[in-house]
């Protein structure tokens, strides 16, 4: 009886692991990932501007940075934005919830996960969208996002965040507002990343820094989205470069 993981020589006698389970199915995937896509578009595409919200599913309705996710959102319908979040609990239901309350546009983007997410009850119900591929929902997260509010979050929040700095950072999105909301929660990131990934290394350009404010104040959230849009300097549309 051979071992499944037996190491095959090639022709030119160098060892090739092998696999030991080749899915049939791959071809057909390609076809999973067009309906979401299409399923995506159809339904965004038909929406007014609005900013994504990303932040933790895991927090809980009594913890300050809920109810900052809630008045953030409120305040972005205020200034004529819709809300888009990843449709689960936590600051994604805030956001949506502060939304819903003030009757404005409110997303879900939600993906399919063995644990955590389901989908709030704050976001419209034809705007709820269900995905299978996390690169498909980030699609549909930046494509349609007039600025973007990273609040307190885990793993995915920052996945997120780093992925958005850098389409902006290497031109392959429009340049777009990028605020971290929660300085208790923001400020040793952005400490590291200025005197570790900047000053210690050089990894990043000194102008970099200006793609990540920090603030508490629910109005300088809209005021920094406002004074970018302002004059006319930059257009509000759909990143056509996604």
């Amino acid at each position: 009886m051979s071992d499944s993981n037996e190491i095959k020589k090639d022709e030119k006698g160098l060892h090739r692991k092998q696999w030991t389970k080749l899915e049939g199915e791959n071809s057909w995937t390609m076809f999973k990932v067009l309906a979401e896509f299409v399923d995506g578009f159809e339904t965004l595409n038909k929406l007014e501007p609005c900013i994504s919200v990303f932040g933790s599913a895991r927090t809980k309705p009594e913890e300050p940075h809920y109810q900052l996710a809630v008045d953030v959102a409120k305040r972005l319908v205020e200034a004529g934005f819709g809300v888009i979040t990843g449709g689960g609990p936590g600051i994604m239901e805030a956001a949506n919830k502060g939304a819903y309350m003030n009757g404005g546009l409110s997303v879900g983007l939600n993906i399919n996960l063995p644990f955590e997410q389901s989908h709030n009850p704050y976001i419209d119900p034809d705007k709820n969208i269900d995905h299978r591929y996390f690169f498909v929902r980030k699609v549909m997260f930046v494509k349609y996002a007039q600025a973007f509010v990273a609040m307190p979050g885990g793993f995915g929040t920052l996945d997120e965040l780093f992925e958005v700095l850098t389409l902006i950072q290497t031109k392959k999105i429009t340049n777009v507002p990028v605020i971290l909301v929660g300085k208790d929660f923001w400020q040793g990131m952005v400490d590291w990343v200025k005197n570790t990934m900047l000053d210690k290394y050089g990894n990043i350009s000194p102008k970099d820094m200006d793609m990540i404010p920090i603030t508490d104040d629910v109005d300088e959230v809209v005021q920094i989205i406002e004074d970018f849009y302002a004059k006319g300097k930059h257009t509000i549309e759909p990143n056509y470069d996604m």
